[in-house]
């Protein structure tokens, strides 16, 4: 009778519930403001587009991101939607190419960026976890940092579904978080008047705060916040060391480390110069003079009071990633000698060892640099090839550019794509440019990292060639992606990922979990003999790190060198 009448009183109080608890069926979670819910598919429980901060328009636009103190709207938040993205620069608008010009004028228009769900109001992270996770689990955590050349991206392209269901298929489950951060102007704009006002580097600065909210709220999810690593691509990855050189290499909040890992897709160091630099100086007088805001007292406050159209169509008046001047990025992470917060180019960072220690992976796609080498085909000769490698490093001394692009041979079958022979070479110079541009962003500088931290850390490394032959861009940047979240380019290639991220995300060694096809034993990092994993679209094999050491050796002997 008692276990009658108590089954009663629940269903009447189901009944008088208000609204939003009755729609509370989902998974849900307790966190600091109130309840969030969420939905399951197929193995896994998806949490989407939880507010980490508060929304940084109006007067916040430009600023650093600020705690949410409230409490949800009734106690309780639908994780259920699709999350908003921050506002893409997708290509530059006021070029003096008139195609171009169009193109920028269609992907920035209000029409295409609110149909492809974008806004300032951005802040939000995903947790995604094996269904049937409570909030005594305790679960390892790896947060995704997505890429996309500080430009683009959004937590809407990076469904954690594949990885959640790997891990929980192994026996050694994990929780995915990824976050949505400022991109383009929105969240790299620099020069001497954002840094007075002690807001740069705002992108670096979303990031941390959704750190934080994980270390405050995760274990709500069934995630142990001692066990975090942090996990990025591209602009992602180069993100990752950055988050490992802030405050001088102190990741602790609160006392305790926010993470104990980390994974590095394609990108970890990316020397830059200073945000007061006449070359980030010169991107805010562009973006002001194309606001309208010129006339003003306090052209950062009118940056600020302008409506968002205004400022989304000046801030993309720059080149963008994929325009001409290509590497040589108008909005990236640059170092701000006026804060703690991120005041040094992080060679100088991993030179002197102000990094936090923890394990890291860090590896490349063979052939980096091709993707960002279509455009220049009017580069056909040696002497237009180097004057167009000293312009994109003005601070770097022509000798020693010309030192660096000298170890290149002018010869299409030293070039990227790699191991192709003449074939591919689209312009005379690409191959060469693509070589060149892959090594200097990517590949030498993740081996500049290993050379340094491989003896104060536990290190591994890797070469992704799953797509060897792939006509124009061989296994181009990027592909691992498409492997990892779309399973797109071989089946062994996705699980080689997932296994030993997997291991790693759990136990800080990605050997951990055992082996088998397609994984096999994979070498801590040293510099006496260097190897690398070596993925394939058939099995994995290893490989030595020592591909164009005199290339290496260049950028070695000028390591201040090649800022952006």
């Amino acid at each position: 009778m008692r276990s009658v009448l108590l089954t009663l009183t629940a269903v009447t109080a189901a009944l008088a519930a208000p609204l939003d608890e009755k729609r509370a069926i989902g998974p849900s979670a307790v966190v600091k403001n109130g309840t969030v819910v969420g939905s399951t598919l197929g193995n896994v429980d998806s949490f989407k587009g939880i507010p980490f901060a508060l929304p940084p328009t109006g007067s916040l636009r430009l600023k650093p991101p600020q705690s949410i103190t409230a409490a949800y709207p009734s106690g309780t938040f639908a994780a259920t939607g699709v999350p908003k993205a921050c506002p893409q620069f997708f290509s530059q608008v006021d070029s003096s190419d008139i195609p171009s010009d169009v193109l920028g004028e269609l992907l920035m228009s209000p029409l295409l960026q609110v149909a492809t769900n974008t806004g300032e109001d951005c802040l939000t992270l995903n947790v995604q976890r094996p269904a049937g996770t409570t909030s005594s689990s305790k679960l390892p955590v790896v947060f995704w940092i997505f890429g996309g050349g500080f430009e683009v991206g959004s937590t809407q392209m990076y469904d954690g579904t594949p990885l959640v269901s790997e891990s929980a298929t192994l026996g050694h489950p994990v929780i995915y978080v990824a976050v949505n951060y400022r991109v383009g102007g929105f969240g790299w704009l620099a020069g001497k008047e954002l840094q007075a006002d002690g807001s740069t580097n705002l992108g670096l600065r979303d990031q941390r705060k959704g750190l934080e909210w994980v270390a405050e709220n995760i274990a709500a999810f069934g995630g142990d916040p001692d066990k975090v690593t942090i996990w990025g691509e591209s602009a992602g990855a180069i993100s990752v060391y950055d988050q490992m050189i802030i405050n001088g290499g102190d990741n602790t909040y609160n006392g305790k480390a926010l993470f104990r890992g980390a994974i590095m897709n394609s990108g970890s160091i990316v020397p830059a110069v200073e945000v007061s630099h006449p070359k980030a100086q010169a991107v805010y007088d562009v973006v002001v003079n194309a606001a309208g805001c010129s006339g003003s007292s306090d052209t950062l406050e009118c940056l600020r009071t302008i409506d968002y159209e205004t400022f989304m169509r000046a801030a993309d008046s720059v080149p963008g990633l994929f325009s001409y001047q290509s590497i040589a990025l108008a909005y990236l992470p640059r170092p701000d000698p006026s804060s703690s917060f991120f005041p040094v180019s992080p060679e100088v960072a991993n030179q002197n060892g102000n990094y936090a220690k923890v394990p890291m992976i860090a590896g490349d796609q063979e052939d980096e640099g091709p993707l960002f080498s279509l455009v220049q085909s009017n580069i056909t000769t040696d002497a237009q090839l180097l004057d167009y490698v000293a312009s994109a490093f003005p601070d770097t001394p022509r000798s020693v550019v010309a030192a660096n692009v000298a170890t290149y041979p002018n010869d299409p079958s030293a070039g990227s794509p790699f191991r192709t022979g003449i074939f591919n070479n689209i312009y005379p110079q690409y191959k060469r440019l693509a070589a060149l541009f892959g090594d200097a962003v990517f590949n030498l500088r993740r081996r500049q990292l290993l050379y340094t931290a491989s003896s104060v850390v536990p290190m591994w490394s890797y070469l992704d060639s799953h797509l060897y032959g792939t006509a124009v861009l061989g296994t181009f940047h990027g592909s691992d992606l498409l492997a990892i979240f779309f399973g797109t380019g071989g089946v062994t290639t996705q699980k080689t990922y997932l296994d030993y991220y997997t291991s790693f995300i759990n136990y800080l060694d990605p050997n951990a979990i055992g082996s088998g096809a397609p994984l096999i034993s994979w070498p801590q990092y040293n510099t006496t003999k260097p190897t690398l994993l070596q993925l394939q679209a058939v099995g994995n094999n290893l490989l030595p790190d020592t591909y164009r050491s005199a290339s290496f050796q260049a950028l070695q002997a000028n390591v201040g060198s090649f800022r952006t």
